[in-house]
């Protein structure tokens, strides 16, 4: 059973490690560039009040996977964006759903009626795994233009909460 609980600040490096070795690979997510446990320790104090973050845990209490929801200038007042990001071969296993009780349920308390989940098209499994949770098609942007330059085309999904 995974363990799923509101991240501290030391979780932070191993954070920035699980996210970088996805990055590394690449097709999973938008960001492109490295991270670091600072930027993660940023990200999870900005818009704190309006914002929910979980982290799962292993039975070593190794950080397996996070999620988190926040609000996007894009969206209106009732949704939010989540973010999911699990450990490289460990897809699969639960995490993600796991970690999407405690965030479907930590939405709902901050008064969210929706969440938006950003997905780029050729990410299968990012795909797959927000489809699972009941996130329907609700958007599509053509052409992105990524950070390193890339060109992407994005799927938005929705849940209602």
């Amino acid at each position: 059973m995974t363990k799923v609980r509101p991240p501290i600040a030391l979780d932070a490096p191993d954070m920035a490690r699980l996210l970088n070795e996805i990055i590394e690979i690449g097709g999973a997510t938008a960001i492109t560039r490295p991270v670091t446990g600072d930027d993660l320790k940023q990200w999870m104090a900005s818009n704190a009040e309006q914002s929910a973050w979980h982290v799962a845990l292993d039975e070593n209490e190794k950080v397996v996977g996070f999620q988190w929801i926040s609000p996007h200038p894009d969206l209106p007042a009732e949704a939010c964006d989540v973010a999911t990001f699990v450990q490289v071969g460990r897809t699969g296993l639960g995490i993600g759903s796991a970690l999407f009780n405690a965030t479907s349920a930590a939405a709902k308390q901050l008064g969210y009626v929706w969440i938006n989940a950003t997905i780029r098209a050729d990410n299968s499994g990012g795909l797959t795994y927000y489809q699972s949770r009941g996130f329907r098609d609700w958007h599509f942007d053509e052409g992105v233009s990524l950070a390193s330059g890339q060109i992407v085309d994005k799927i938005n999904k929705r849940y209602d909460v």
